[in-house]
């Protein structure tokens, strides 16, 4: 049997590798051997945990035994019959799991440029859900954004927000390490919400108005309602995390009588193919990510805080699941 050792969750808080049978590619795929994963300190650390309502969405998601990852970035080794679009030896961003081997669509396969590095691409999968989610806001230019959550999504949402044009960017995180991640920007305004009062600090940096737009990325269903303190009247409240669990929600208080919009923006929202009244795909998302990485337009070098060999998987996400604070970009190599 040809060696495919990938991540599995088996169980609730249980994390094996397992040695599997390397697939083949069938007519339209590629084989594609991994060079770096990216662990989703969300989603995957969700679903192993286990601690979500029975009835929720992500009950019916998390099946176990759980294959884990969808930012894999990697070589193709062999091509199946009809494919042309991509070749072997050329490097691919894909949403395949963490795995040794993986296969892929082939014309779901993000083309990796030279000038990107397999770290760098790495992240192609989170930079395409901000994308989309700043989109679906209509965020402008001069306009003011508070990005609530400072893990990989947020770091991410409030670099778009800045390449947008919004300022100030407020970005409010109750774990005061994380904003040490964020970009060196006059315009980015840090705020550690256990310390000072998210609105007065917002008003004192835009003339004393509210922002524009507020992106949730906490993923906390009792944070939500809070966040709206600092939305202004007839303002946009974006939800870009997956909040695991229900929300006490008053739609009176917080929709009706100020006149919110709230606009969801999971990844799925992504047009599935471009037409000139929609162009932007995830495709069109994650090229455009590359040439912002290749330009020097968006680092996100700076945003890798644990790296490891995939054999340690077990003990990596055994440590993330007791404290995940001071995690962001966690690498695994292969």
């Amino acid at each position: 049997m040809a060696s495919n050792e990938t991540i599995v969750f088996d169980e609730p808080k249980s994390v094996e590798i397992r040695d599997r049978q390397r697939p083949d590619p069938g007519p339209g795929d590629v084989l594609i051997e991994t060079n770096r994963t990216l662990v989703s300190t969300g989603t995957e650390l969700t679903v192993l945990s286990g601690e979500y309502p029975d009835d929720s969405q992500w009950a019916n998601h998390a099946t176990y035994p759980f294959d884990p990852g969808y930012n894999n970035v990697g070589e193709i080794v062999e091509v199946g019959d009809d494919v042309e679009a991509v070749d072997v030896g050329q490097r691919v961003a894909t949403y395949g799991s963490h795995a040794e081997y993986t296969v892929a669509d082939a014309d779901a396969c993000r083309p990796i440029p030279d000038g990107v590095t397999d770290d760098e691409a790495a992240f192609f999968t989170i930079a395409e859900i901000v994308m989309n989610g700043v989109r679906r806001s209509d965020l402008t230019w001069g306009e003011t954004a508070a990005v609530y959550g400072l893990g990989l999504l947020g770091q991410f949402a409030v670099r778009y927000c800045r390449l947008a044009g919004a300022r100030p960017v407020a970005a409010l995180d109750l774990a005061s390490g994380r904003l040490e991640y964020l970009p060196e920007d006059g315009s980015v305004l840090p705020v550690d919400v256990g310390e000072a009062d998210p609105e007065t600090e917002l008003r004192e940096a835009s003339g004393d108005r509210l922002a524009d737009v507020v992106f949730e990325v906490t993923g906390n269903p009792n944070a939500i309602t809070d966040e709206l303190d600092v939305l202004r009247d007839q303002g946009r409240f974006v939800v870009l995390s997956s909040p695991r669990g229900e929300t006490s929600f008053d739609f009176h208080d917080h929709c009706n009588a100020p006149s919110y919009r709230i606009i969801g923006a999971h990844n799925s929202s992504h047009p599935p193919v471009e037409t000139p009244a929609s162009p932007w795909t995830n495709h069109r998302h994650s090229e455009l990510f590359f040439d912002l990485v290749q330009d020097g337009e968006l680092r996100v070098d700076t945003l890798v805080s644990h790296r490891a060999e995939y054999a340690d998987a077990a003990s990596i996400y055994g440590a993330l699941l007791e404290d995940r604070s001071d995690a962001m970009g966690v690498l695994l190599e292969w």
